[in-house]
């Protein structure tokens, strides 16, 4: 089998819920494939939010997902024994290897050069002649044909940045200008601006029309199975949702301290901030970034799988974003099996769902759900907490052993 047949079959196994005859079979597989390539050049949760949830300790064992990478870079500022990194995207995983290597090997002004303006002319040639020969041959071939994104604006890249994208085109048409969002002062001029300028936006025929289609969401990363969750909470009516998610990273947080909003409105981190992103990429802290980067492992398999390869009692902590979303019920009972095998007493297990209930209860089994503790404030503290405001709720489980 070759190995691309192996990665679509992964990601098949992991997305399709219905048989390819039927129409919603057919949208699984078109999600699917988006999986073949780069998805998001920017993770879309806070990992701010999850340390403090956590509460990592120095010297922990993490396994998470790798989405764009910013996550497992960042969790590195709590000094973890090791970072596992899991996805079944190839471009997600050559991403990450890329600013683990870039962490190494350049300098904090090139590495900001490349994942913080990400717009810079020289910055294929750092891919390609500086990073390039440390990398895996996997990575290699993939930035060696890829590298030219960062000197185009690299989060304007992938299905999400394309998708942002479509969503300003719809601005355009509206004849809305989001630059004014971004010279708010307060979050008073925030909420003014979205409530004049923005909501009206989800009140359009062609928004409304496009909302319903589960295709058109797939930009957000939401396959056919989330979508029906999502609509189904609302009674039906997601573009309700979708205003309300936006209304929340608008409002709830200040833009000076949202660089959500800033790629959202923006299409990049905000210009001549050192604060203002992802901890991995705040100039304070690369120095730490760059002596612990060796310590992330990315790894294009299962979450599942990758824990079947670990020994017992050897993970503290799991950050499953919403792929739980996806699974069914079987998956869903194979997955907590490895995690109740592999986490030493005490472990964390931290997950986002579309919908705002935790869907654990009712779905996994009674045994298995048995051994851990659902921790209900920090579960709360970290939604509140969390600036990307696209998800309908935070959890965290602690595992009693």
């Amino acid at each position: 089998m070759s190995d691309a047949t192996e990665i679509m079959r992964r990601i098949d196994g992991a997305v399709c819920q219905n048989p390819v005859s039927n129409h919603i079979g057919l949208q699984e597989r078109l999600f699917a494939r988006l999986f073949q390539g780069l998805v998001y050049a920017q993770i879309w949760e806070d990992p701010v939010a999850d340390m403090v949830a956590l509460g990592l300790s120095p010297d922990a064992d993490i396994i998470c997902i790798a989405s764009g990478g910013c996550n497992a870079m960042s969790y590195l500022m709590t000094d973890p024994a090791s970072v596992t990194a899991v996805d079944l995207s190839p471009a997600h995983i050559a991403l990450l290897n890329l600013k683990r290597s870039a962490a190494q090997h350049l300098d904090q002004p090139a590495f900001f050069d490349l994942f913080g303006h990400a717009d810079r002319p020289g910055n294929p040639a750092l891919v390609q002649d500086r990073l390039a020969p440390h990398l895996d041959p996997d990575s290699r071939a993939f930035w060696q044909k890829h590298a030219k994104r960062f000197a185009r604006g690299f989060y304007r890249q992938g299905v999400l940045g394309r998708f942002i994208g479509a969503v300003h085109l719809i601005g355009r048409l509206a004849r809305v200008d989001f630059r004014p969002l971004l010279q708010a002062r307060n979050l008073a001029e925030q909420e003014a601006f979205f409530t004049r300028r923005i909501a009206p936006l989800f009140d359009m025929r062609m928004v409304r029309f496009l909302a319903r289609q589960r295709t058109a969401l797939f930009g957000l990363g939401i396959p056919p199975a989330q979508h029906d969750k999502l609509a189904a909470d609302a009674g039906g009516d997601i573009v309700s949702v979708l205003r309300a998610r936006t209304r929340r990273l608008v409002c709830d947080f200040p833009m000076q301290d949202n660089y959500f909003l800033w790629q959202a409105f923006h299409r990049g981190y905000q210009p001549g901030t050192a604060t203002n992103l992802p901890p991995y990429l705040q100039p304070a802290n690369f120095d730490a970034i760059a002596a612990r980067a060796g310590r992330i492992r990315a790894v294009n398999r299962t979450f599942t799988d990758e824990l079947a390869r670990h020994a017992t009692d050897t993970l503290d902590a799991y950050i499953l974003l919403d792929a739980q979303d996806w699974m069914t019920d079987a998956q869903l009972n194979r997955l907590w099996i490895e995690i109740t095998r592999t986490a030493r007493p005490g472990a964390r297990v931290l997950f986002r769902t579309g919908g705002t209930d935790d869907i654990l209860p009712g779905r996994l089994s009674g045994g298995l759900l048995s051994r851990f503790t659902y921790d209900l404030a920090a579960s709360k503290a970290a939604f509140a907490q969390d600036r990307s405001a696209i998800y309908g709720g935070v959890h965290l489980y602690r595992f009693q052993g």
